[in-house]
């Protein structure tokens, strides 16, 4: 049976960015723009990559991803004008809901366009009359990041408490802003 899920466009363009499905060989550009830095990966959920090879492989996996009805997507995030990554979002489909993750490399840090990348995403979701709930989190020490779901169109909705683990940080769940856009 065919799912009746709907699936995100390939790919995504905005005025400064163009989104795409990783690649395998984005793996050592990708380690160098974010996946490696600690300071970037602080309140995620996974370690910073210390080489392209592992990195390589999850890359391909989420890649992979696109082919099967899982409803996880992943795209890497480019600079327009250069074609440089800049960062990686993703959004997992579970019935009406459509939940989102992201990372920016820190040399893009307050420059908007995480942000501009997230709103393209939620406007994807707006279309599709299945999803009736668009979100996302952050732990409570980054207010940077509910900054961005705020601006990009979402509403704070509260806190979770001891929600998620950052293994950057420790291995005790830590609490987390939540955001969501619900029509």
């Amino acid at each position: 049976m065919k799912s009746t899920m709907p699936r995100p466009p390939v790919t995504l363009a905005t005025a400064r960015l163009h989104l795409a499905p990783p690649r395998r060989e984005d793996a050592a550009e990708a380690l160098a723009a974010y996946a490696g830095d600690p300071e970037v990966t602080r309140y995620l959920t996974w370690r910073p990559y210390t080489e392209a090879g592992p990195l390589a492989d999850f890359l391909e996996a989420r890649a992979l991803d696109w082919t099967r009805d899982s409803g996880h997507y992943a795209y890497l995030i480019r600079l327009a004008r250069t074609g440089a990554i800049a960062g990686s979002i993703g959004l997992v489909l579970d019935g009406n809901r459509a939940l989102f993750g992201y990372v920016l490399g820190r040399a893009h840090w307050g420059q908007g366009l995480m942000t501009e990348a997230l709103r393209a995403l939620l406007d994807w979701t707006d279309g599709e009359p299945e999803i009736f709930r668009a979100w996302a989190f952050c732990d409570v020490a980054n207010p940077a990041s509910a900054r961005v779901m705020e601006k990009a169109g979402m509403t704070r909705e509260g806190i979770l408490r001891r929600w998620h683990v950052a293994p950057n940080i420790g291995p005790e769940p830590r609490d987390c802003i939540v955001c969501a856009r619900v029509r």
